[in-house]
């Protein structure tokens, strides 16, 4: 499995280093080996950001890639503080946003005070301001959250009803309009086979993307993948998605003109002056699911929407959440307990008993 993003990523990881002082372009090479180059690249913007604004509000006199050690542990909480504020207020970043960039400073900074040492053994800064910040506090429950993704996510018959779609049905939709009616003759295939994959596995998009043909196990019904912190895994995949996959790989070949070194799954239509076919980009990806789920009249539903929709239906039909942690990938089994609170029909139960007993009272 190969991640052709990864060189493009590690050159703008590479140029924007370029941009900042010298000790988090060594901290950012640290990172490289045990974080995702999409990642690193969100620290350096993060970092960009910061530095700027040390930049605008005088805390240093000179270029950004210049801004010293000194200027960093000399910064106040109120400074910090001021920064997270003007992140809020002026660039509209939300509490989790904010979170998540502060976490990015912390972890430069906890890196300058704790790991990093100069040639005689002593750390780069010894007073760390990140250390006395604390994150916002995110009010909503994991009941909140769930419910905000509810009305997003595809439902029951609506698995299957979306599936048909991409196969068949967006075809009566476009039916007036040639040029799409030959691009969905060209890509029906490989388009459901994307959509019935995620909905059968709950794949990443990344995951997705990087797939290339040897990974794909049909006899055991799974497939390698490399997920966050570069962890090589199996995942399952349902018997749909398999009939899907297969009937893609039977027109793969010939529909889009692929020499055999072309290892990639996923695959664009031949273009440019050497008719040349590439792996499918994320983007492209994103942009195909986001074209169906607009047509079939759930503009919400994105490539991320579709891994939580297999989420909640092997939640509420497993009621396993171990076994769902691992076949998501998560790091922490809190991030999989909220489809618990999707598949909580105990509680509408409930409710709409309470309702019958209302209503029995008025009667009475």
């Amino acid at each position: 499995m190969v991640d052709e993003r990864a060189p493009h990523l590690y050159d703008r990881i590479d140029d924007k280093t370029a941009q900042l002082p010298w000790y988090v372009d060594e901290y950012v090479n640290k990172k490289m080996r045990v974080m995702s180059p999409r990642s690193l690249l969100n620290y350096c913007h993060d970092y960009l950001i910061f530095f700027d604004w040390l930049l605008a509000e005088g805390y240093y006199q000179g270029k950004r890639t210049d801004i010293s050690l000194e200027c960093l542990e000399k910064l106040t909480p109120q400074s910090i503080e001021n920064f997270l504020s003007y992140l809020q207020f002026r660039l509209q970043n939300d509490k989790f946003t904010i979170n998540r960039k502060l976490s990015s400073l912390k972890s430069l900074f906890n890196y300058l005070q704790n790991v990093a040492e100069t040639n005689d053994l002593k750390p780069y800064i010894v007073r760390n301001v990140m250390a006395k910040i604390a994150f916002n506090k995110i009010t909503e429950d994991q009941e909140t959250v769930a419910q905000k993704m509810a009305g997003k996510i595809l439902w029951d018959d609506e698995y299957e009803a979306f599936r048909q779609f991409v196969a068949d049905g967006y075809r009566e939709i476009v039916k007036e309009n040639q040029k799409l009616l030959n691009f969905h003759a060209q890509n029906a295939e490989r388009d459901t086979a994307i959509v019935s994959l995620i909905l059968g596995s709950g794949l990443r998009l990344s995951e997705v993307v990087g797939l290339d043909i040897n990974d794909v196990d049909f006899q055991k019904r799974m497939v390698r993948v490399i997920r966050k912190g570069n962890k090589e895994q199996y995942v399952f995949f349902s018997e749909q998605a398999g009939l899907d996959l297969e009937d893609y790989l039977a027109v793969r070949s010939k529909k889009y003109k692929i020499p055999t070194t072309n290892q990639a799954l996923f695959v664009s239509a031949a273009m440019g002056p050497k008719d040349t076919t590439r792996r499918l980009s994320a983007r492209a990806i994103e942009n195909l699911v986001k074209k169906y789920a607009k047509t079939f009249g759930k503009p919400s539903l994105s490539v991320h929407k579709l891994r939580h929709s297999f989420a909640t239906r092997y939640q509420a039909e497993n009621n396993d959440i171990p076994k769902l942690r691992r076949q998501l990938g998560h790091s922490a089994i809190q991030t999989t307990m909220i489809y618990t609170h999707l598949s909580n029909d105990e509680l509408k139960r409930a409710v709409d008993h309470m309702d019958d007993h209302f209503k029995k009272t008025e009667d009475d």
